[in-house]
Formats: C-alpha cells, structure tokens, sequence
C-alpha cells in the first residue's frame, strides 16, 4: 500500500503526461500480482465498495472531530479523502501498512453493519498518504488526471506490447487481471474473449478542415448528431457500448433486446423525431430528433415504458466489425459496407437502419449538399476512404469529419471560476482548451476559449458539483480540474491572436452541450480550430 500512495502522490504532482506514463508503467512492471491489478483497476475505476461511500467519511470524521471544523476544512480543501487523510487522528502505535491486495480484501467483507468498526481500524495502519490513497480507492473517486486510456498506453509502454493489442484483450477481464498480465508480462496467450459480447476500439476520424478530397476515393455519410455506440452479440447475450467502452446496455434495453445475430455493429444511437401524438416528426431527417431528445434517456439507470415510447431509441447503422464469426476490420471499407448492407434486411427495422451514402459527383457538389443541410440530426459530412480497413484510434487520410456550421468543436474543461450576482455560490465561469497535437503522444492542451452560459440550471448544478470533486490545483478565485471533461462548444468564428498562447481566440463560444460520453482525449487539437479561420 505504501508503493500505492507513493505513486497517487506523485501523480498528483506530475503534470507532464510522459512524465505519469513513466510512473504508472514504472510501478506496473516492478510491482507483483496481484498488488499491480488491483491498484490498476482502482486507477481505471473498475473497483466498487458499496459500503464505504462520502458519507461514511464524513460520518467518520464528525465522531472524532468539531463537525464545524469538519466542514469548514472540507470546503476549504475540496476533496473528501484528502481531508479526512489530514484531519484523521494520529494512532498510538506506529503503521503497519496493509499490501494493496488485503487493503482491498478487507473493503470487499466491509458491509453497511461493519464498516464504521472496520474501516477506522483499516485506516489506523496508516499514515497520511496511506490514508489518501486508501480513502481514494474505496470511494472510486481517483480524479487525478488518469484516463483508462492512458492507464493503458502505461499499460502498453511498461510491456512493450502495442495499446491496441491493450484495448482488444482488456474488455472481458475482471481485476486483478491475472490473465492481462500473464499475456503482456510472461508471453502467455492471450486472454480468450471466444463467445463473449466484448468491446472492441472505435476508429476515428480526423478533421477535415481545409483538405479537399477526391471523392473518386472516398464516400460520403451524415454525421448524425447522437453518441456512438458499439452493439455487439456472442454467446448468447447482446450488449450496447459507449464510446468510451461503458456499457450502457440498461439504458436502452430495446436495442440489446434487437440484436439476435451474432456480430459487432458501429453505428450511432439516436432517438426517432415524434409528436405527443404518437406521428412521425416530419421536420426530422430519416426519422432522427435533435440530440436534445436523446439526452432525455442517457444516464439513466432504469428506463420506463413512457420514457421508451416517447423517446424510441434505434441505431443508425455505419459499419460492421465481426459478423458471424469472421472478423472483416482489415478488409476495405467497401466489403464491409456491402456486408452491412447484405445484413440489414436481417435486422429490426424499428432498431435498426443505415447510414445511407451520399450522392455527390465531386467535392464541390458534397458541399452544396452540407451547406442545404440543416436539420437538427444532422452534425456534419463523415469522408470514409473506401479502401480503409477498420482500424483502432485516429488514422491519417482513412477517415474525415466534416462538421456543418454553425462551428462546433470539442473542448476539455481546464479551469473553473465562481460567477457573480445569483451565481457568486456556483461555478459557472469555464475555460476550456484544445490539444496541441496528438494527446496520445504528449501534446499539451492549450487554453481556447472561456463561456459561462448555454446550459440548464440543472447542468450547471451538475457542473458546479463536477468541478469541486475534480479540482487538482488551485490560483486564487480560479480552480484547475482534471483534464476529463469534454464541452462540445459552439462560436460564430475564430481569429488569430497574438494574445493567446494558442494563436486563436474564438467569438461568442457558448457551451453547446456537455459531452460526458466523450473520452478527453478524443477533443479536437488545434489544428482543428486553425483551420476555421477565415482571412
């Protein structure tokens, strides 16, 4: 435990992402099973321990301390376990730090009963970082600036085994992941995912920006303007994917329910446009509402009958991975489309449909097509090269994304400032950036843009919350978060600045919608928003 909280600590004050590379693939090669799983899984969120939550902490600590003081320093330092960690009553004998793994066994048997005699007795072995990092585990709320991602790629760098190869075994494997580290560490085979509804990684598109192509070698598809998804069926059991891997199946039961022939589906989850009456929307492309309607269902952990008839979910089809067994990823697109196409009578018709191609002789054509298109389904133009295999991540020249106007992009929340007037109690000034360059290989996130209006009540209560359970640094009035949350932010234009250290400064950015199924570092980059600037 003590090699755990030594590694939380300098996490914490590490803020090159090579540098948390380094020591995550550092601890995850020199530390032994099953210490390492347990600690991974605990960084990636794949560990639950219903009997410890917020308030048993605080419970806790109100029994042992002025529950004033308690509050007053909780407010103050913005983080539950770093406060308890603080204000936690030295023992009288010295620590005997527990491994990780007993740590762990010993908050798996805590129970709702037990867990106020248990837990103080667990957190007496320790010392203060002991104290943080066990607290930190048992909550599940890490917040450090470690994406699954990048737990991953250290994942990938500490064996030397390619982070695709990562993301294609680590769906299915529970923690300690013994059989992930047998492979990556001992040359074992690989983890067997035969008859099993797993997650396979999304391609992504670049893009588009002032590159035009040759529509001889690239078709054209709608954006749709709703979250991807991945419905995948083996073995008996059918299962819907975000894009971020979480599995979402509860959420829209009759998607899993659709599905009776083994396969892997890309495709987007959109909800049909109705009336209240129960008739079709007319003002909606291809059946789809606006993303305003979807939003009505994600997140939720039950689904009502109402809730299911009033916003229909179904999937728009873009691609096909696996189908029946036979893995088509590396064949070109065009297989893989004559597939999908060949499939699709197969399928529900209410849950299923296709992306249809989009007829256009040459590029200029395409957009005078994107530029009449303005429904609220629509986000933009997908280019799909027609001979691209179906590729983990973002490939250079395979596909492109061609958003519509208004101008979108995707930024990560940076830092958070309190407003004034009604909201001087919330949280509501948000600046955010883009990165500079690939993410995957370092590139900073530089500062873009700042909004503090476009969202609900609701969402800014969401959000106020957001920022102080996610604040790692502190300046003044101003809070720095973990680099985690995506805005899908909206702005008439974009200019060159000298004033800003990422050359641009964007008009009227306004937060268009909180993208919290959108891993951090699948934000647009610079080069993105450069490319938007008009002389």
């Amino acid at each position: 435990m003590e090699d755990f909280a030594a590694l939380l600590d300098a996490l914490v004050y590490t803020r090159s992402r090579n540098a948390k590379l380094k020591l995550l693939a550092d601890y995850l090669r020199e530390t032994p099973d099953p210490d390492r799983g347990w600690a991974l899984a605990a960084l990636t969120d794949g560990l639950d321990f219903p009997a410890v939550k917020s308030s048993t902490i605080r419970n806790l600590l109100t029994e042992r301390i002025d529950p004033v003081l308690w509050t007053l320093s909780r407010d103050y330092v913005g983080d539950s376990a770093e406060t308890a960690s603080l204000l936690w009553p030295e023992p009288a004998e010295a620590p005997s730090p527990p491994t990780v793994s007993q740590a762990v066994d010993a908050l798996s048997r805590m129970t709702r009963a037990n867990v106020m005699t248990e837990l103080p007795r667990l957190l007496d072995r320790l010392d203060a970082n002991g104290r943080y990092a066990l607290l930190k585990m048992a909550t599940g709320a890490m917040r450090i600036g470690i994406s699954a991602r990048l737990a991953k790629t250290a994942f990938a760098q500490a064996f030397d085994v390619a982070v695709e190869d990562v993301e294609e075994h680590w769906h299915g494997q529970s923690p300690p992941y013994s059989a992930l580290f047998d492979w990556a560490a001992h040359g074992a085979e690989p983890p067997s995912s035969e008859d099993l509804p797993l997650f396979r990684p999304f391609m992504l598109a670049h893009g588009l920006e002032e590159t035009q192509v040759d529509l001889a070698d690239y078709a054209a598809e709608w954006k749709w303007d709703g979250i991807r998804v991945q419905v995948v069926r083996a073995g008996g059991e059918t299962r819907v994917y975000s894009r971020s891997g979480d599995d979402i199946s509860g959420t829209f039961p009759e998607i899993a329910e659709a599905l009776h022939i083994d396969a892997v589906l890309d495709g987007e989850l959109l909800v049909r446009g109705v009336h209240q009456g129960g008739e079709a929307n007319e003002r909606t492309q291809g059946g789809a509402a606006s993303f305003n309607a979807l939003q009505q269902r994600l997140g939720r952990k039950t689904v009502s009958r109402k809730m299911r008839e009033e916003y229909p979910a179904f999937v728009r089809l873009y691609d096909v991975l696996i189908l029946e067994g036979e893995d088509l990823r590396a064949l070109p697109w065009t297989v893989r489309r004559a597939a999908l196409e060949a499939l699709l009578p197969r399928l529900e018709p209410d849950r299923f449909d296709l992306s249809t191609v989009i007829p256009a002789a040459d590029f200029a054509e395409l957009s005078a097509i994107r530029e009449r298109a303005r429904d609220d389904a629509i986000e933009g133009v997908m280019l799909k090269r027609r001979d691209s295999p179906y590729v983990a991540g973002r490939r250079t020249g395979l596909w492109y994304k061609w958003k519509r106007d208004p101008l979108l992009i995707d930024c990560v929340l940076m830092y958070a400032q309190r407003g004034s007037g009604k909201r001087s109690s919330f949280y509501s000034d948000y600046t955010f950036g883009c990165w500079d360059g690939n993410p995957d290989e370092g590139a900073e996130l530089l500062p873009v843009g700042k909004a503090y209006f476009g969202f609900t009540d609701e969402e800014l209560k969401w959000l106020d919350r957001y920022v102080r359970n996610h604040t790692v640094n502190r300046f003044g009035p101003v809070r720095e978060t973990d680099r985690t949350l995506v805005f899908e932010v909206a702005f008439d234009s974009v200019h060159a600045s000298k004033r800003h250290k990422s050359g641009v400064a964007m008009r009227f950015p306004r937060i268009n919608r909180i993208r919290s199924d959108k891993p951090a570092h699948e934000a647009d980059r610079l080069e993105t928003l450069r490319g938007l600037i008009r002389d």
